[in-house]
């Protein structure tokens, strides 16, 4: 249904104004949904052709990444989880992924909190999900300690898992027909439901 089509019904295509959050449970909701995603394939691995790309932000506080990557890209990276990764963790205490890859053939450990995460999504299932995260950081409070996972040795590489980073590397393979989930999407419903 068309937004024009909604204005000939006297549907509002915009969510109205409320004083109830709604935007941001749907995205706490929509993040739920990536942190299970994660932690099945911790568990289980990536059955079939499921593989993930995460694309987070490399400046934001508590991101942990080897300083070669991070000059390399200084604002955001896309990594993807397919065939060699390993050590998924998804830690919801204290609200961070962490994951082993290799670069360039030198194993690495991420550490990325899940407020640094700007879209999840699998390729296989045409699934994207993209989240707001502000433009700027916030202030980062003293830490209380280490938050280091350490690196697998070169053998644990050699396990089922790394990722590639490419910037961008999501849109690529995102091909045409791909559904791309975001509050956009809710806000052109009308009282009844979807158009």
């Amino acid at each position: 249904m068309s937004d024009d089509h909604d204005e000939e019904n006297g549907f509002d295509a915009a969510i109205p104004d409320s004083l109830m959050p709604y935007d941001s449970w749907i995205e706490d909701s929509y993040r739920h949904v990536m942190l299970r995603a994660l932690d099945y394939a911790a568990a289980h691995g990536l059955p079939g052709d499921h593989h993930f790309y995460l694309t987070y932000r490399t400046d934001w506080p508590g991101v942990e990444m080897p300083d070669r990557l991070r000059a390399q890209y200084p604002h955001e990276i896309t990594i993807v989880l397919q065939h060699q990764f390993w050590d998924l963790k998804v830690d919801r205490a204290r609200q961070i992924v962490s994951v082993g890859l290799s670069f360039g053939g030198i194993p690495s450990t991420l550490v990325i909190p899940v407020a640094a995460i700007s879209a999840f999504a699998d390729p296989h299932i045409r699934l994207a999900l993209r989240f707001s995260v502000p433009e700027q950081p916030p202030v980062a409070a003293a830490p209380e300690g280490e938050n280091v996972v350490p690196v697998q040795p070169a053998a644990a590489a050699a396990q089922p898992a790394a990722a590639v980073a490419e910037e961008g590397g999501a849109e690529k393979d995102r091909g045409e027909g791909s559904q791309v989930v975001s509050l956009a999407a809710f806000r052109k419903r009308g009282p009844g439901g979807p158009g």
